[in-house]
């Protein structure tokens, strides 16, 4: 493994993107939409969209390699809109070009009763998940697409979750109850047919073995499940099954107020802590104009990647546990919970503090942080080291991973990886690099990579990343700003505390802020991190409420199980749970 000198991507001009398109596709570009993030959005109509998208790909430069997401909007309660064409539902598309250093975003608009779209698993395998997903939650139907059935939704649920009309609590649907007949075709759903998940049960020469890995299993660390296609000992295929962890967080994302939903992304990467919160309160301050101290960047940064050590830890005990060795799963939780201690202290809860806040965090630093911080920075690099001797130099561990699960960077294009498993491939690609928020372009910091890109080099990754991480903290410790813990700003949410005790107009607000929420303007953002698994994001829509129109989440782990066949297919049960291991998911990630 070696270390990468910083990327030197260029930053693409909006503008040129956009005269690029409009000499190439003309009228067939039926709108041009500015959104506060100043991400490209253009609308085309639905016949011109393979087109424009096989462009996109290929032709245009810079060219955008992947497909980061696919999701729907239902217009129709929407009342700021009036810069956009008319429209009931619109599918929203974005890309991503890593060779251009930018994104852009495509949107198709479409009326209630036609809601039918051509699918674009041809440009890109990785929409098939997301394609699902739109059908599941919103019902448009994605015309060639070979499975468009539920994904994270029951087979027998009625309705799609995410139109404004389904409820969006229990208490407004009828008491749940579950009589013999409705079991028995709840049971008919769940029986195991083989042709539904695209197998064959025979070959020519043999015939095939079906054997269910979860939903609930050690290796597969959640609820999930995977369908295994066996030719003896031989994987012919391994169908991902989620949905078992299925929340509806962004459906709660559109019911709480800006401010209340905070402690719900924690929940999402369970491992990420406040990393969760990040992108979130960023996009929401983006769209409200809210400019927050130094300082504050600098504990938010100090914060998410002192979690992301703490992520790593886990991920890499049980790695190792995954592939046979039990022992250093017990060491590295002794090293996390010491880092919990430290998070406890700063923030006075450990896994989900919610810390984070709109325009800042919870409280300011305690007396004597300085203290704790640097205990971390003294004690966890020689166990790291250690942790080396123990795991990675093993032989054993070498032989189960090296050469197993492998892909190239073009395949992690084309399936959405990113995070250690794009970089494990060679490509030097981190969103604290090459695109630097809350201050990240302030640190130094080595961005490593590999060139395998099997399941060794995922965990190598991960490992020089907890190094990096604690040179970044170190630099917090060093370089901390002083000045406020929140922004000065009528939208930031909730006001200083000290300051309602002085006056009872500010008790007032405080009072409103937190009950209702603060009323951001209407606007749309993506806001993306580098979040402990891949790039996080949230897309987020306002309609000048004091909750969000459209939330969407989109998570790393979502397109990383995706992958799992394309990986898998010759491999052994065995390498196949080295191969999962490998990919470090949690479900809650998944299914949100």
């Amino acid at each position: 493994m070696e270390v990468a000198t910083q990327s030197t991507y260029p930053t693409s001009n909006s503008d040129e993107l956009l005269a690029k398109l409009r000499q190439k596709f003309g009228d067939r570009i039926v709108a041009e939409q500015s959104t506060c993030d100043g991400i490209p959005t253009v609308w085309i109509d639905r016949q011109h969209l393979i087109t424009f998208l096989r462009a996109l790909r290929d032709d245009i430069q810079p060219k955008f390699e992947m497909l980061f997401d696919i999701t729907a909007i239902d217009e129709r309660l929407r009342v700021h809109r009036s810069d956009q064409p008319p429209s009931e539902f619109t599918v929203v598309y974005h890309l991503m070009s890593f060779s251009g250093n930018c994104d852009i975003r495509i949107k198709v608009p479409l009326i209630d009763a036609d809601l039918n779209l051509p699918s674009i698993i041809g440009l890109w395998p990785a929409a098939n998940w997301y394609e699902r997903e739109t059908w599941d939650m919103f019902g448009i139907n994605f015309e060639g697409h070979p499975n468009l059935y539920r994904i994270v939704l029951p087979p027998t649920w009625e309705g799609h979750a995410l139109r404004k009309e389904h409820p969006a609590r229990a208490t407004e649907m009828e008491p749940f109850s579950l009589d013999d007949e409705k079991a028995d075709v709840e049971q008919e759903a769940l029986l195991f047919k083989p042709e539904e998940w695209g197998m064959k049960r025979k070959s020519e020469d043999s015939e095939f073995m079906f054997l269910n890995l979860g939903p609930n299993h050690p290796s597969v660390h959640g609820a999930f499940r995977i369908a295994l296609q066996l030719d003896g000992e031989i994987l012919v295929d391994a169908v991902p099954d989620i949905g078992y962890h299925h929340r509806g967080a962004e459906k709660m994302g559109e019911r709480q107020s800006w401010h209340t939903f905070i402690p719900y992304t924690d929940r999402i990467d369970y491992l990420g802590g406040v990393m969760n919160n990040l992108p979130y309160v960023m996009a929401v301050e983006q769209m409200a104009g809210i400019q927050v101290p130094e300082r504050v960047k600098t504990i938010r940064i100090m914060l998410a990647e002192m979690f992301r050590i703490c992520s790593h830890l886990l991920f890499y005990g049980t790695f190792a546990q995954d592939v046979g060795q039990l022992s250093p799963i017990f060491y590295m939780f002794v090293e996390r919970e010491r880092i919990f201690n430290i998070i406890e202290s700063i923030c006075g809860a450990r896994m989900h503090p919610g810390w984070f806040r709109i325009g800042g965090v919870a409280q300011d630093l305690p007396q004597g942080w300085e203290k704790r911080i640097q205990e971390l920075l003294d004690f966890m690099p020689p166990r790291i080291d250690e942790y080396d001797a123990m795991v990675l130099n093993n032989g054993i561990l070498k032989r189960r991973t090296q050469g197993v699960g492998c892909y190239n960077t073009q395949q992690a294009f084309d399936w959405g990886v990113t995070g250690a498993g794009l970089r494990a491939t060679g490509f030097e690609w981190d969103f604290r690099k090459d695109r630097p928020y809350s201050g990240y372009e302030n640190f130094e910091f080595d961005v490593p990579i590999a060139v395998n890109g099997d399941c060794y080099d995922r965990c190598a990754i991960r490992v020089e990343e907890m190094r990096q991480s604690l040179r970044i903290i170190k630099q917090c410790l060093d370089n901390m700003p002083s000045g406020d813990y929140k922004a000065d700003h009528p939208l930031t949410t909730p006001p200083r505390k000290e300051k309602t005790m002085q006056d009872i107009e500010t008790l007032i607000n405080h009072f409103l802020s937190v009950s209702w929420g603060p009323v951001i303007p209407p606007n749309e953002v993506t806001t993306a991190i580098e979040g402990t698994k891949g790039i996080n994001s949230y897309y987020l829509v306002s309609d000048g409420n004091t909750t969000s129109y459209r939330t969407r989440i989109r998570t790393p782990s979502f397109a990383h199980l995706q992958m799992i066949p394309e990986i898998s297919r010759g491999f052994m049960v065995a390498d196949l749970i080295a191969i999962i291991a490998s990919i470090d998911f949690v479900m809650a990630d998944v299914d949100r």
